[in-house]
C-alpha cells in the first residue's frame, strides 16, 4: 500500500530559467520550444531559428552597409551617372538663366537712368552740326566729357549717313527718290539712336532715300 502511494506521487521538476548561469557566470542561450533543456543549442541551429535571430550568413552589419556605399561611390551605376549628367545640365542652364537675367536687369537700369540725358546729347549732336563744338573751348569739353562718360556705361550712338535703312532700327520721317541708290539708304539723321547692350533705347530718326 506504502509501495503504490509511492508510485502516485512524482517528485516535482524545478526548471532553472536564471538567464546567468550562476556556476559560470556566462550568459545562457535561449532554447527553443521543444528543445532537450539540457544544453544550450547549437549556433545556427534550432535555437537561433526559434529565437528568430539571424544566422552569421544573413547578418548584415554597420561595416556591410559602408562597404557597399562605397563601392557605389567609387564605381556608380549607369542610371546614377545618367542622373549625375542630368542635374549637371540643368543646374547649367539655370546659371546661364540667371546670368542673362542679371545681365536684362542691368541694362534696363541703367538705360532708365541715362534716357534723361537723351535730350542733352540731342543739343550737343545739333550744336555740333552748326559748328559750335570745334576748338578747344569749354563748351566742347564738357560735351565731350559727357560723351565719354554715357559711352563708359556702355551707350552707344548709331545711325549713319550712307548705311541702309533698317526699319527695326531707324525710323523714317521723310522718304526722297533717288536715282544713286538700289536700297533704301539713310540721306540724313534727324535724330541719333542709342543702344545699351543688347537693348535698343532709342530708335535713330533719319530720312530716307528710296531708288527711283
Amino acid at each position: 500500500m506504502a509501495d503504490e502511494q509511492n508510485h502516485d506521487h512524482e517528485e516535482p521538476v524545478v526548471r532553472d530559467k536564471r538567464r546567468i548561469d550562476p556556476d559560470t557566470g556566462a550568459v545562457r542561450q535561449p532554447e527553443a520550444e521543444g528543445a532537450p533543456e539540457a544544453g544550450a543549442p547549437e549556433a545556427g541551429g534550432a535555437g537561433a531559428e526559434a529565437s528568430g535571430l539571424p544566422d552569421d550568413e544573413t547578418e548584415l552589419t554597420v561595416d556591410d552597409i559602408l562597404n557597399a556605399a562605397q563601392a557605389e561611390v567609387s564605381e556608380p551605376t549607369d542610371e546614377h551617372l545618367a542622373d549625375l549628367k542630368r542635374v549637371t545640365a540643368e543646374y547649367a542652364n539655370y546659371r546661364k538663366r540667371t546670368e542673362a537675367n542679371r545681365e536684362v536687369e542691368r541694362e534696363r537700369a541703367i538705360g532708365q537712368a541715362v534716357a534723361v540725358l537723351l535730350p542733352v546729347l540731342d543739343d550737343l549732336d545739333r550744336a555740333e552740326k552748326h559748328g559750335d563744338l570745334e576748338g578747344d573751348a569749354p563748351f566742347a569739353t564738357i560735351a565731350a566729357k559727357l560723351r565719354g562718360q554715357v559711352e563708359k556705361l556702355g551707350l552707344k550712338p548709331f545711325g549713319e549717313v550712307g548705311e541702309p535703312f533698317d526699319p527695326q532700327r531707324h525710323e523714317a520721317i521723310f522718304q526722297q527718290p533717288a536715282d544713286d541708290v538700289e536700297v533704301d539708304t539713310v540721306a540724313d539723321v534727324v535724330e541719333t539712336g542709342y543702344t545699351l547692350g543688347s537693348t535698343l533705347i532709342r530708335v535713330a530718326k533719319v530720312v530716307v532715300k528710296t531708288p527711283a
